[in-house]
C-alpha cells in the first residue's frame, strides 16, 4: 500500500513517513486517516452552513487527528480481527478503528487541558491555540478559560464522532467499546487523585498502567476486533493474555520516555511527568530505593511546578543510581516476552500472529 492517500479535493490526509521497520503500524493507517478526513470535511461544510463560526472547532479536530500519532490502537484491533477471520472488506471495521483514534483524539486533548501541556505532538496543544487567539483578538473574559473551554468541548466532539462511528457495529461490539471508555477515564481519575495526594506505590502505579492504558491502548481494541468478527469468545482470554501485559509495558515505556526521552522524539516536552509529580512506577521504585541523598534530591525537585533542566537532570540520576530504571526496564522485557509467547499459541491465523508480536517488540523498544 502506498504511503500517500489520495483524497478529494480539500481534504487533508496525513502521508506516513514511520519506518518500514514498523510495517506492521501502516496495514490499516492510511484507511483511518481518510475514513476521519471524509467524516470531519464533511461535518466542517455541514456546521459551517449553519453558522461560520462552527467550522473552525471541527477543522481543528481534523487537523489535530492527522497531525501524528502512532495509531497503535486500530491496528491492534485490526490484527484480532483478521487474525480471527474478520472480512477485511467489511467497512464496519475500518469504521471501529477510525472511533478508536477519535476517541484517543478526546482523550489526548482533555490530558492536555488537565496537566496544563504546553506541546503536543510538536506544536501547541488545542487549549494553547485557543488562548493564543483570545489574546490576540483581545476577547473577553479570561484567555486560559477560554481556550481550556474550547478544548473541552472540541475533546467532546471528538467523542461523539467516535460513538457515531461505531454506531453499525455488532451489539457486542458497541458494549466492549463502552466498557473501554468506562476503564481509561477510570484509569485517569486514578491518575488526577493520586497526582494531587503526592501518592506514589508500586501497586497504585499498576493499576493506573493498567486502565489508564493497557486495556484502553492493547487489550480491549483487541477484544474489539475479535467482537466485530464474530470471535470473542473464542479468543477473548488469548487476547487478554498477550494485551494486559503489553499494554503495561506500554506504560512504563511512556514513563520512561517522559523522563528520559527527547522533546524531538516525543512532541512533548521532557519532564512533564515530573513537574505534575505523576505517580509512575518509576517513581515510586526510586522512592523506595533512595539513600537519604537521594531523598532529599527527590522531595526537592519533584512535583515542582518550575522544574528545570537542572532539576530534570538530577531527577535522572536518581532514578537510574537507584536502580530503578533498571528494574523498570527488566519490567518492560518480561512483560513484553510474556506477551508474545501467549500470541503466540493464540489461535489466531499465522499473519495476525507475525504482526503482533512485530507490535509488541515495538512497544518494548519505541522511542517516540
Amino acid at each position: 500500500m502506498s504511503p500517500i492517500v489520495e483524497a478529494a479535493p480539500g481534504r487533508v490526509v496525513r502521508k506516513n513517513t514511520r519506518s518500514a521497520k514498523f510495517a506492521a503500524l501502516t496495514s490499516i493507517t492510511e484507511h483511518v486517516d481518510l475514513r476521519i478526513s471524509e467524516l470531519l470535511s464533511a461535518e466542517t461544510e455541514r456546521w459551517r452552513r449553519v453558522d461560520e463560526r462552527l467550522a473552525q472547532p471541527v477543522q481543528d479536530l481534523l487537523s489535530f487527528a492527522l497531525s501524528g500519532g502512532k495509531r497503535l490502537r486500530p491496528n491492534f484491533m485490526w490484527w484480532a480481527y483478521l487474525g480471527a477471520g474478520g472480512d477485511p472488506a467489511d467497512p464496519t471495521a475500518v469504521d471501529a478503528a477510525a472511533a478508536l483514534e477519535l476517541l484517543h483524539c478526546f482523550a489526548l486533548i482533555h490530558d492536555d487541558v488537565m496537566d496544563g501541556s504546553l506541546q503536543r505532538r510538536g506544536g501547541l496543544p488545542v487549549h494553547l491555540k485557543w488562548s493564543t487567539l483570545h489574546e490576540a483578538e483581545g476577547r473577553n473574559g479570561e484567555a486560559r478559560r477560554f481556550g481550556e473551554g474550547v478544548a473541552v468541548l472540541i475533546g467532546d466532539l471528538s467523542f461523539v464522532y467516535a460513538d457515531l462511528l461505531m454506531s453499525s457495529a455488532p451489539r457486542e461490539a458497541r458494549e466492549i467499546f463502552t466498557e473501554l471508555r468506562l476503564e481509561v477515564n477510570h484509569g485517569q481519575i486514578l491518575d488526577v487523585l493520586g497526582t494531587s495526594a503526592g501518592a506514589a506505590t508500586p501497586e497504585l502505579a499498576g493499576l493506573i498502567s493498567i486502565y489508564k492504558s493497557g486495556k484502553y491502548t492493547v487489550e480491549r481494541p483487541l477484544h474489539l476486533g475479535a467482537a466485530l468478527a464474530g470471535q470473542l469468545g473464542a479468543f477473548s482470554g488469548a487476547l487478554s493474555a498477550y494485551g494486559l501485559p503489553l499494554g503495561e509495558a506500554f506504560q512504563l515505556r511512556d514513563d520512561v520516555l517522559g523522563t528520559f526521552g527527547s522533546a524531538e522524539q516525543t512532541g512533548k516536552p521532557v519532564g512533564e511527568d515530573l513537574r505534575e509529580g505523576k505517580p509512575t512506577l518509576l517513581y515510586a521504585l526510586a522512592r523506595q530505593r533512595a539513600d537519604s541523598a537521594q531523598r532529599d534530591v527527590l522531595d526537592r525537585y519533584f512535583a515542582r511546578a518550575d522544574l528545570g533542566a537542572a532539576g530534570i537532570e538530577a531527577l535522572q540520576a536518581v532514578f537510574a543510581d537507584s536502580g530503578a530504571l533498571a528494574l523498570v526496564e527488566e519490567r518492560i522485557d518480561r512483560l513484553t516476552e510474556q506477551s508474545i509467547k501467549a500470541i503466540s499459541t493464540s489461535g489466531l491465523n499465522a499473519e495476525a500472529i507475525s504482526e503482533l508480536v512485530a507490535m509488541a517488540s515495538y512497544v518494548r523498544s519505541r522511542r517516540v
